[in-house]
């Protein structure tokens, strides 16, 4: 059946075109859409892993505007102007990326510590106790200052809407108002926000709360972080918050509280994934398969402890035990890139992971077949698609997830109307993928039987499942998303101050 998406990239241009007219739009993250690495003579460039860049980039292509980032690349200041400034996407360029120089130790103090080892576990359940620092703290402000300073100057004096990306940045909304109170500013917070028992913990979670304050716009993906957030900031600060209209009073302005659900651009990675490079590296991945295998899983994460990559093994060592039958008929195919590795809690779960496989491998495996294929490395979009295609099953087990683009970015891929996504129940795209085996993965028995039910699904259902999924994915894809963002972003910045109610 045809799909017809709710907004096209086409209509996302006329948008902006029409409504966006005279006013610069800057959106701001920690994480560049493109990096510049030396290898050995040459420089070439990579879109770093991540459900962030691959939902904005196409964004930015359609609106024209500035994405302002850190630069991380080795070869990040050798490929942009004196400004820090440089076209993308190299290859087709559309809009400027801004480039932030930080140094070593900004950055192993601001990211690696009070962003990764505080914020990223005290907001995500996965049982992984947050680090709090004081040295951090004091950089992670420092490095909002200099991410502000870099804004202003690209706003200058123009009408300008800046659009915050994720928890790196959390104090950059007050800090941009206080200095230009005229400018609208929006925060969109891609992870999960904690309850009020958990954020209390936090030291500086009046601060954090002040800074995001400084928005006119706060989105997160789904309502129930909404009211985890609007919580928090009741009981931590002296504001009026009015849960019936989701907004806070303060300083005679109001900042708003709404759920925007990301999308993707899914009739792009559709058309890619019907590409004559990724039927190439299909090929090419089928080498790695063992003789006999009939049936494959899957999986597409960055090496965090969040995305359940523990639970996810032992729930397949649990399918092994119990259903032999399997044994030289099916493997698991896991790509899995290396994330933040200078933190000890991701060195100690790689380990794990790896030993893991190891023993799954041993205590399974034959002379011609190892059930779990284990790829740790950096892989760009034709290997992942290419993957996905291939993948008669995709396990996403995330332990707790603000969204999960993986899950969404499977469905899209699989043009065929076939395929069956494992999804966890703790992700935001399981409240909108309802046609997805949805699984507890603290549950191995449970999980593992889910994997059984998936490849012995009969093609009948599996084609009305992922007939209904795809329908979702690109109807509401990220244009659609965009366009939601930036109305409610305009009509908050552009209205009169409001009066609260008695």
């Amino acid at each position: 059946m045809p799909y017809r998406p709710t907004m096209t990239k086409g209509d996302l241009e006329a948008f902006a075109h029409d409504t966006l007219s005279g006013r610069k739009i800057i959106v701001v993250s920690n994480r560049e859409p493109y990096m510049h690495q030396q290898e050995r003579r040459k420089v070439r460039w990579i879109r770093p892993a991540g459900g962030l860049v691959t939902a904005l980039d196409p964004v930015l292509c359609a609106i024209r505007g500035v994405w302002i980032a850190h630069g991380a690349g080795d070869a990040d200041r050798a490929s942009a102007d004196a400004g820090g400034r440089i076209s993308v996407p190299p290859d087709d360029p559309r809009y400027t990326l801004r480039r932030v120089w930080l140094t070593k130790d900004e950055e192993q103090r601001y990211y690696y510590g009070l962003s990764n080892e505080a914020l990223w576990p005290l907001c995500h359940v996965a049982h992984v106790r947050p680090t709090f620092r004081g040295e951090d703290w004091s950089v992670y402000e420092s490095v909002n200052r200099k991410f502000a300073e870099t804004v202003l100057d690209e706003a200058g004096d123009e009408p300008a809407l800046v659009l915050v990306q994720d928890y790196h940045l959390a104090l950059l909304p007050q800090l941009l108002k206080s200095a230009r109170p005229d400018l609208g500013v929006a925060h969109f917070w891609h992870i999960p926000w904690p309850t009020h028992e958990i954020f209390r913990i936090c030291p500086w979670r009046r601060e954090i709360l002040e800074g995001m304050l400084g928005n006119d716009l706060v989105g997160f993906h789904i309502q129930y972080h909404c009211m985890r957030f609007l919580e928090c900031v009741d009981a931590e600060l002296q504001v009026r918050v009015d849960r019936e209209h989701q907004c806070v009073w303060h300083d005679d302005r109001v900042t708003y509280v709404r759920p925007f659900p990301i999308g993707i651009d899914a009739e792009g990675i559709s058309a890619h994934a019907n590409s004559a490079e990724v039927a190439a590296e299909m090929d090419r991945l089928r080498q790695l398969l063992a003789p006999g295998v009939e049936t494959i899983a899957v999986s597409v994460d960055r090496l965090d402890y969040t995305k359940g990559m523990l639970e996810r093994l032992h729930a397949i060592d649990r399918f092994l035990t119990e259903n032999s039958g399997w044994q030289g008929r099916f493997q698991f195919l896991s790509i899995t890139a290396p994330s933040r590795e200078h933190i000890q809690t991701y060195q100690d779960v790689a380990d794990r992971v790896e030993d893991l496989i190891e023993d799954i491998n041993w205590r399974h495996g034959t002379e011609t077949w190892r059930p779990v294929i284990f790829l740790h490395e950096h892989v760009g979009q034709t290997t992942t698609h290419a993957l996905y295609r291939l993948g008669h099953v995709c396990l996403v087990t995330s332990l707790h997830d603000g969204m999960n683009l993986v899950a969404k970015e499977y469905v899209a891929a699989r043009t065929d109307g076939d395929g069956v996504l494992v999804l966890s129940r703790f992700t935001g795209a399981a409240r909108e993928l309802t046609n997805a085996i949805l699984v507890n993965p603290y549950d191995a028995a449970g999980t593992a039987h889910a994997i059984l039910a998936a490849l012995e699904m009969p093609e009948g259902e599996r084609r009305r499942r992922m007939e209904r999924l795809r329908a979702q994915v690109l109807e509401k894809n990220v244009y659609d998303w965009a366009r939601r963002l930036f109305n409610s972003a305009l009509r908050r910045a552009d209205a009169p101050a409001p009066q609260p109610a008695p």
